[in-house]
């Protein structure tokens, strides 16, 4: 009984000649010439084989993988946002805007952030920055970073996020027909200076000299400054300007807060930072202003324009620009909701009492 030959080993092929003489009758050959062998070996053993298959297929397939991941990169879109102050809460809501659109970061769009940290000098090395990585918009807030982009191209479209009365700063021709390179939202902040004098006259009616901290090199000053003061005069009160370079000098400004003894104290959004709301509690002085988050972190007030909903409205404009809509095409956004938030921690710690008319109609209020 003959035994059968390993599995592995070598085997004869059929239809091969087996023998010399064979072989020579079968080609004609003279039957002691050479011979084509009679047997071969059969490939790598079927493990080995197909270990080294998935080898070689799964580095293809990684190649694959990061070619196409390299091209799908390259052509997403790509948002350019270029920040005042910290990224924090302006990516929240943008994201948000964004996804109600169906844009999600890494997958169809590609969102490259720079923010200055509160310092307006350095604005116009991030907007060329951007400007250089060859982004198909930008996006900017407040008026300092839309103008440092401004200065920075006038070929690719920028979006406020929002601006205050760009009209008046330059920073497009109307609201109606902005023409150009920029467009997006306007904050209607300079517009509601009189609304936030006359809360401080409902709080504290016997105050006449309220004092405006406004940073000297932001466009939105001016504006800001000259609506205040129109307000004022028909209000018979009187407005002390209390002039900056940033917010790093904000402790120095509450030493004139100190010496001039405002009644109370309005500042211009850009300076309306945690540092002031802490300064203005620390020298027990009524402040307002325009987001929210100064009154969440110890203003006595602010009234403005939902800055929540303006950050999403700027997506609803990356969203038509990236489908092919000229910037100059685009209406300038006017804000549609307001919130007025009251802090009455706050008014406590200054021995005052809200009427209850403002509590009424506060959106917020923040109890001791």
């Amino acid at each position: 009984m003959t035994c059968p030959a390993p599995r592995h080993s070598i085997r004869v092929v059929r239809g091969w000649p087996t023998t010399r003489r064979e072989y020579a009758l079968r080609t004609g050959s003279p039957v002691g010439s050479a011979i084509a062998p009679v047997a071969h070996r059969e490939a790598a053993p079927p493990g080995r084989a197909r270990a080294a298959v998935g080898r070689a297929t799964r580095a293809l397939v990684a190649a694959l993988v990061l070619t196409g991941t390299a091209a799908g990169q390259a052509k997403l879109p790509t948002v350019g946002v270029l920040l005042f102050a910290t990224p924090e809460a302006f990516q929240n809501d943008f994201r948000e805007g964004l996804r109600e659109l169906g844009y999600v970061e890494g997958q169809n769009v590609a969102v490259e952030y720079r923010w200055a940290g509160g310092q307006a000098e350095r604005l116009a090395a991030l907007a060329a920055d951007l400007v250089s990585r060859g982004v198909d918009v930008v996006v900017a807030t407040p008026t300092p970073a839309v103008e440092a982009a401004r200065r920075a191209t006038s070929t690719i479209p920028i979006v406020m996020a929002p601006a205050g009365n760009p009209v008046a700063t330059g920073l497009v021709t109307s609201l109606a027909r902005p023409g150009a390179n920029v467009t997006g939202v306007s904050s209607h902040s300079a517009e509601l200076g009189g609304k936030r004098l006359g809360l401080i006259r409902e709080v504290l009616p016997r105050v006449t000299r309220i004092g405006a901290l406004v940073h000297a090199t932001d466009p939105f000053a001016g504006p800001f400054l000259k609506e205040l003061e129109t307000s004022a005069a028909g209000a018979g009160m009187q407005i002390l300007p209390i002039v900056v370079r940033g917010p790093d000098e904000v402790d120095r400004a509450f030493a004139v807060v100190t010496r001039e003894r405002p009644g109370a104290l309005v500042l211009q959004p850009i300076l309306a930072t945690r540092r002031a709301a802490e300064l203005a509690a620390k020298h027990r002085v009524p402040a307002i202003s325009e987001a929210r988050a100064f009154a969440d972190s110890g203003g006595l007030m602010s009234y403005g324009a939902s800055l929540a909903e303006s950050r999403r409205r700027a997506a609803v404009y990356v969203d038509r620009i990236l489908k092919g809509v000229r910037p100059a095409d685009l209406p300038i956004a006017q804000p549609t909701r307001f919130e007025l938030v009251v802090n009455l921690a706050t008014a406590r710690a200054l021995g005052l009492t809200i009427p209850q008319p403002v509590v009424l109609r506060a959106d917020h209020v923040i109890y001791p």
